[in-house]
């Protein structure tokens, strides 16, 4: 489907998920250029690498000229919405992730944006849980006139060994993901699949804009 280099802007890499969509973005043959947003530096540098800080993402105005030129979008900022006011956990997820999107179409309409979202996810919106305005985020995300849109659902996410970003958690529970791919393998996916999904995607298209774990690891052998 696309047979030009992939230039890329990745949000979230202060955290696990796009640190390693990020780390692999640099490593991998097809993707040209790759710029991240952050509200704080990265520390990361790389010669494919140019970062943006800039600490306000519901105000994209003083950074919007520099936002141009970019054919992919792999949004990987989020919070959990445990501890977090309903209310907090809208504006960050839904009002947030769409201010960006809406950003970035007026500069690049043939970009194709690929939303991590999370297993669980109800495009029926129902309730006011997290699993409504995820599905709330996903659907009018669609309704954008980008040239694709995806929305990525993984569970448990195998994070890079030597990465700087993992939650200090994993160290103990890395040890269920064999045993959870084994038995439930839709469920458990690796940050380098993930990340190898989301290239593919932008390359090749794919047949549901809705991306499941069983997906992503299909997507994942693709290079």
């Amino acid at each position: 489907m696309m047979n030009i280099p992939i230039r890329v802007i990745i949000t979230g890499t202060t955290g696990m998920v796009g640190e390693g969509v990020m780390h692999q973005c640099l490593q991998h043959p097809d993707v040209e250029a790759v710029l991240i947003i952050n509200r704080k530096p990265s520390g990361y540098k790389h010669p494919k690498l140019t970062e943006i800080v800039h600490a306000d993402f519901f105000d994209l105005m003083p950074i919007e000229d520099q936002l141009a030129g970019y054919n992919a979008c792999y949004f990987c900022l989020g919070i959990s919405s445990i501890g977090v006011s309903k209310l907090d956990y809208y504006k960050t997820t839904y009002i947030l992730t769409l201010n960006v999107a809406q950003t970035l179409v007026q500069y690049n309409p043939d970009m194709t944006f690929c939303y991590v979202s999370g297993a669980g996810t109800d495009s029926k919106e129902k309730g006011t849980g997290w699993a409504a305005v995820k599905g709330k985020t996903e659907n009018d995300l669609m309704k954008l006139p980008f040239l694709q849109v995806y929305a990525f659902r993984p569970g448990f996410i195998k994070p890079i060994k030597g990465l700087t970003k993992t939650h200090g958690f994993y160290k103990y529970i890395n040890w269920l993901f064999p045993v959870g791919r084994a038995l439930y393998p839709k469920g458990f996916v690796t940050l380098p699949e993930l990340a190898q999904a989301m290239i593919t995607v932008t390359e090749q298209g794919y047949h549901t804009k809705v991306i499941e774990g069983k997906d992503i690891i299909t997507l994942g052998k693709q290079s």
